[in-house]
This record gives structure tokens, sequence and C-alpha cells, in this order.
């Protein structure tokens, strides 16, 4: 919610936008152009009351001809409200915390809950707090974690005192500056994209249909390698999102804390269904037309599959009985996008079809087929 103290031509208006404070500076300062300061203060009677003082000092400095257009001058030196703000120097944590308040604003709800939640838990349990101690910082998590994880974080720890910095809450230079680019994620890394054979894909899907305990997933494991798309996706996918016809899968909500969304990359994408995958859906559906609202995979006593569970439990334990390297369960995401490039199908259809760009597929896949391509002659 947006909330604004309505001010005359040539004054500094206060505004609330999503609990926090800026203030809207006149455009004919800058040539036409709307310009804000945000503050970094939620919106509190007294915050406020720091607002506005900021917004008469910058009216006085306009009229009395020392306004500071590059707004250095009223840029915030200390990004929390007065009533907590503490007498030293700020943890790494509490750096985070008001980064994540801070970024709520503009990311997805699935980065606030997911992502960055996972960052706070490894920023939780550092052996130290104090955010010049980068280095040390760098070691622990590369020895705790594993290369790709410990990269994520110290590029998310990167950005958050890139902000700190800016916002005035760290002095100096930032200390984590260039450390995620030191670490070189090992082939073993199970975060490393390491795409199942499409032998091996067979093999899951039988040890799945074979299982005393976990065959009541076969077809959602199947579902999962004939579309590649996302774990949430396909917990959340609804009778009304299938053609009467099977004929295509309609993309556009996902299941992310149990709380229906729509997908990550915010768009809704049409998967064409194959033979296989018709095959699947017709085998599934209710002779009678389901309610479209119903659930097409639905978790055993009913509602939806915590992926989380279901990743732990049947997932390790199906495969842990198969003469085959283990991966994560996304890797049948990582195995159709591989298999449909294998199979010739454009990388640009590919990225439609599984909700990717282009660049990210070309980067990432389709550069692993280069050893199999052969030069044509011209």
């Amino acid at each position: 919610m947006e909330t604004k103290d309505e001010a005359s031509n040539g004054t500094i208006g206060v505004e609330s936008v999503q609990g926090r404070l800026r203030l809207r500076l006149p455009c004919q300062l800058f040539a036409g152009q709307q310009k804000y300061i945000t503050l970094g203060l939620t919106d509190t009677g007294l915050n406020r009351k720091v607002a506005e003082a900021k917004a008469r000092q910058i009216e006085l400095d306009i009229l009395s001809g020392n306004f500071d257009p590059t707004l250095a001058k009223y840029k915030p030196q200390i990004h929390l409200s007065l009533e907590s703000a503490p007498p030293k120097g700020f943890s790494l944590l509490q750096l985070w915390e008001e980064y994540v308040e801070f970024k709520a604003q503009i990311v997805s709800s699935t980065t606030v809950i997911r992502d960055f939640k996972r960052a706070r838990n490894h920023i939780k349990s550092l052996p130290t707090q104090n955010p010049q101690d980068a280095q040390i910082i760098r070691d622990f998590l590369f020895e705790k974690t594993t290369p790709s994880a410990a990269k994520k974080v110290l590029v998310q720890i990167n950005a958050c005192c890139n902000w700190a910095i800016e916002m005035g809450l760290m002095k100096g230079d930032n200390p984590f500056t260039g450390l995620a680019n030191q670490i070189e994620p090992s082939s073993k890394d199970p975060e490393i994209i390491n795409p199942f054979t499409a032998a091996e894909r067979d093999l899951i899907i039988a040890g799945f249909e074979s299982s005393r305990y976990y065959r009541y997933y076969t077809n959602y494991v199947k579902f999962l390698f004939l579309t590649g798309c996302r774990t949430s996706e396909a917990v959340g996918l609804q009778w009304k999102h299938i053609a009467l016809d099977l004929s295509a899968i309609t993309f556009c909500e996902a299941i992310v804390e149990k709380r229906r969304k729509d997908t990550k990359t915010h768009e809704s994408r049409i998967f064409p269904c194959n033979d296989s995958l018709r095959s699947l859906l017709k085998s599934i559906r209710p002779q009678e037309l389901p309610d479209p609202e119903s659930i097409v995979f639905p978790a055993p006593k009913g509602g939806y599959i915590d992926a989380h569970n279901f990743i732990t439990r049947a997932w390790k334990k199906v495969l842990e009985g198969l003469p085959i390297e283990y991966r994560p369960q996304y890797h049948t995401r990582h195995t159709f996008i591989t298999l449909a490039l294998e199979n010739g199908v454009d990388a640009r259809d590919v990225a439609r079809m599984v909700g990717n760009s282009p660049l990210l597929i070309y980067k990432h896949y389709a550069g692993s087929n280069l050893c199999k391509m052969q030069v044509p002659e011209f």
C-alpha cells in the first residue's frame, strides 16, 4: 500500500510505500524527472517526524540556494528506525534482516520465503557476525556446504553489503567483493547440472513402480520427467490447467510454502503434450470429468504433495536401491531439457516449454552437447 502526504508545488512530499518512508522531490529540480530519497525507515509516528524534519531541511536548502542536486547530502546515514538502532556496529545478521526488509518491496514472495530464508539460516550459523571477517566466513561456508551453495550465499551477502554501504550502514569497501568468484564448483556437487540418461530415467520410473512403499508417486515422477516442469508447478497443477482433449497443459501457478502463487517467472506458458504425456494424463483422469479445481497429483492422504518430504523420503529411498549415481529430484527437469536438446529440439523452443530464457538454456545446457555435434560441410 502506498500513502502520500500531498505537497504543494516546490515542497517535499513524505510517502509510505510498503510500510517504508521516502521523500518525493519536486520535479522542477530535475528537469521534470521525478526523484525520490529512500530513507530506510519504517512508517511509525516517530519516524514520520524524522522524515518530515528531513523534508523541511531540504526545502530550506532549496530556498537558500544550498540544495545538493547529487542528493548525497540527504542520504540517510543509518537505515534503522530510531526505536531499534543498536549502540554499536551492525552484525552481518542485522544487516541481512534490514536488507531483506528492503528487498521484500521489489522481489517476489518466493524469493523472500525460500531463497532469502535459506541464506539467513547460513548467515545465522556463521562462526562470526563481523562483516570484516569475510575470509573466515568464506572458508567456513566452503567447508560446511557444497561449493555451489557457498557461492550462492557469498553472492547474496555481497549484494547485502553493497546495499548497506550505499545506505550508510557500513563504512569503507565491501570485504566480500570477488569472494564468490574464488569458488569453483566441484563436478560432484549435487547442484551441478548432471542429467540422467534416458535409460536411467526409465530405471527410476521402474523403481517407483516396483516400490512397496512409494509406488503411489510413479505417475508424479513420470510427469516430472515428461514435462521438465518445476516441482512447485507439478504439485500445484489442477485439472483446469489441462486441455479437455489432453493436447496441452497451461503452467501458470505453483505451490510455494503451501501457498498458491504465479510461476517463478510470473508468466504462464503452454506445454504441448506428446503421446506419452497424453497417455499418462488419460490413465489418471477420472472417467467422469474431474472438478476443474481438483489437484492432478494429490498427496496420498489428499492435499498438496509435500515436495521436501517426497525428496528426503521417497526419492532418496528409491534411488538408493538403484545402480545409478544419486542426484536430487530437480534433475528430472535437467534431464528433460538435455534429452530434448539431444533429440533436435531447438533451444529456443525448449526455453518456451520449460519457462527459462534461451540464454540460460544455451549457457547451462546446449554447451554440454558440443562434443556430440558435428560440423557440416560448407
